[in-house]
């Protein structure tokens, strides 16, 4: 039996990198996949035709993260298709990365109301669902939330708030069988990656125990395990997927 066989599942900001391949793996594991993508309908048609071809159901919208009402839309929606939601990865996130000195008001409210507001509006709006037969939320965080970055302290706060979000979920929602947890990536090869120059990457992978870039797979691989029956005693957990770059 696959890990995800029965369950229905909501990927946030999906079509690339890191949500692409936690899509991806849901359906190769069973799962129905509904997800969400900001601007691309391309690569979102790649996307729904490659869960297509799992054999399991899929939905895609094309939606504002920083959108409430549309938000709670999008959950009934799902819930309306597919008869319930099991599981939420809240993945879409931006960056606009510049030293704190020179940092707009709007690069920081655009930062934290797509990454951190978001996951309010998306969790929000899939608890009273949830709440029937409990589920899993797991929020894709990353290792600069737990030990920040010059020129990212929007993206940075943004990060470590997710965390403190979680932990607090898992605390309320506990006792209706609701499980949340935080997935940390550090240097994940993506289109973002490939583009910095050959020394700045060796840099990078000087501070990594593992000495290599993790890929999406490899974060996809532990929301699997979050995101199923085999995590059902394991809540407002973080779990870094670095190579060892950051230890506590």
């Amino acid at each position: 039996m696959k890990l995800l066989e029965g369950k229905v599942a909501l990927v946030t900001g999906a079509t690339r990198g890191i949500g692409r391949a936690i899509a991806e793996e849901f359906a190769r594991q069973g799962a129905t996949v509904a997800f969400t993508y900001r601007a691309s309908a391309e690569k979102a048609r790649e996307l729904e035709e490659a869960i297509a071809a799992q054999g399991v159901g899929c939905a895609s919208y094309q939606a504002d993260a920083t959108d409430f009402a549309a938000t709670q839309a999008l959950m009934d929606d799902i819930v309306a298709k597919f008869g319930k939601i099991d599981v939420i990865v809240n993945n879409a996130g931006i960056t606009a990365d510049t030293l704190l000195l020179r940092m707009s008001e709007d690069q920081w409210n655009q930062v934290i109301q797509t990454n951190l507001n978001s996951i309010f509006y998306t969790t929000k709006a899939s608890l009273k669902h949830m709440m029937r037969k409990g589920g899993s939320v797991i929020n894709i965080s990353s290792v600069v939330g737990l030990q920040g970055n010059a020129g990212q302290a929007n993206y940075a706060a943004s990060k470590a708030g997710m965390i403190g979000f979680t932990k607090s979920l898992a605390r309320e929602m506990g006792s209706r069988g609701i499980r949340a947890n935080v997935v940390a990536p550090g240097f994940i090869a993506t289109e973002m990656t490939h583009k910095l120059p050959e020394k700045e990457l060796q840099a990078w992978l000087e501070n990594i125990p593992l000495k290599r870039a993790g890929t999406p797979k490899d974060v996809a691989n532990l929301c699997v395990f979050l995101a199923s029956d085999m995590s059902s005693y394991v809540t407002g957990q973080v779990y870094n997927v670095d190579g060892g770059m950051v230890m506590a």
